[in-house]
């Protein structure tokens, strides 16, 4: 648990889980660009007692993404248990624990946010998971079921008392889902009373404002996940502006190639369109060696898709890109449609459901 505590002190900007999108090649994408910590997208438990493949696949990481950890979801504490045992057999240097998902086939099961309006199972499976493994457990909530009924103050005590390392929270009900707004106030209090370390989840799209919500909240660490898709550069600008504002806390051990002077609002939209051939060598560099052709081209795909996210004819540019069936092809495709927008800046898109979709 020390160890996971001292890399977050020294980079308190993690790589939210998001289904469908953390998997093995972005998170080493991820991490190559300044994310301090990574987490898996969301494991089932049970897949993991069956040993389905397709499941399987999902707990791989390699040395790289270290601090790693493998994020799962279940109802049932056994099986839960032993798929902890299972990730900490494989390495990782944590579990987390999944009772944030808002998804209804997650959580009809009992799993995911169900879980916030049962405290007394929630704490039977968090006794019988930090009981099995050796390695710390974490734990992703919401702020609560819904608005009447916001509860994560009480499951931070509960998770304190239970050897959690730590509760990162999304500040939005299970109600919300992805609409309205993170409520970091709210976040703020519970760091406030909290006898663990707090992350805080949500609306994170600058630089400026992962470190702002740091600060003001107070929160041990900052999940970043929707605002690193149109962003890639969010996790090394926003260490470098921490670097800045807090230079007795922040760490000497910057991501490779950060800039020396940290940018208030990210770089221009020009800059990153210019720098998309670059951008996707690394991309494909860390997905071709741990998937196949189809993965790779799915992946190729969804970052240019939401890069290209409030440029004009993006749709249609994705409508393209999405019936291109060679990987060469939609490289090509994707570097003439960025040379062709090079000069203008893109709409605001923080709250286009598009980047909205996927979520864990």
């Amino acid at each position: 648990m020390k160890a996971l505590t001292i890399a977050l002190a020294k980079n308190p900007f993690v790589l939210a889980p998001m289904a469908g999108i953390t998997d093995h090649g972005f998170r080493s994408f991820m991490k190559k660009l300044g994310a301090g910590i990574v987490i898996s997208e969301l494991v089932s438990a049970t897949g993991i007692s069956y040993k389905s493949t397709r499941t399987l696949q999902l707990t791989r990481f390699d040395e790289s993404q270290r601090p790693v950890g493998i994020q799962l979801f279940g109802e049932d504490p056994l099986t839960m248990a032993e798929a902890a045992r299972f990730v900490e057999d494989l390495g990782a240097d944590f579990v987390d624990l999944n009772f944030g998902c808002p998804v209804p086939k997650v959580v009809k099961k009992g799993a995911g946010s169900a879980l916030l309006k049962d405290l007394p199972a929630m704490g039977q499976l968090l006794s019988e998971v930090v009981a099995a493994v050796k390695i710390p457990v974490t734990i992703k909530i919401r702020t609560g079921w819904e608005a009447s009924c916001r509860n994560a103050e009480d499951v931070a005590a509960l998770a304190a008392n239970e050897g959690i390392a730590w509760v990162a929270i999304h500040g939005r009900t299970r109600a919300q889902a992805y609409g309205g707004q993170a409520d970091w106030d709210y976040i703020a209090r519970v760091k406030e009373r909290a006898r663990l370390p707090i992350l805080g989840n949500g609306d994170i799209l600058t630089p400026a404002q992962a470190v702002s919500r740091l600060r003001q909240s107070g929160v041990d660490g900052v999940m970043i996940g929707r605002g690193a898709l149109k962003n890639p550069y969010l996790f090394r600008e926003a260490l470098a502006l921490w670097r800045q504002v807090a230079p007795e806390k922040a760490s000497e051990n910057a991501p490779e190639n950060a800039p020396e002077n940290a940018l208030k609002t990210g770089p221009a939209s020009q800059d990153l369109v210019r720098d998309y051939p670059g951008l996707v060598e690394m991309l494909v560099d860390s997905i071709a060696p741990h998937c196949d052709e189809r993965i790779l081209q799915i992946q190729l795909k969804k970052f240019a898709a939401w890069f290209a996210t409030g440029y004009p004819n993006a749709a249609q540019f994705r409508k393209s890109l999405y019936q291109s069936a060679d990987t060469q092809d939609l490289v090509l495709l994707a570097r003439e449609y960025f040379a062709s927008v090079q000069e203008l800046q893109p709409a605001d898109t923080s709250a286009e459901a598009f980047l909205m979709g996927g979520h864990g």
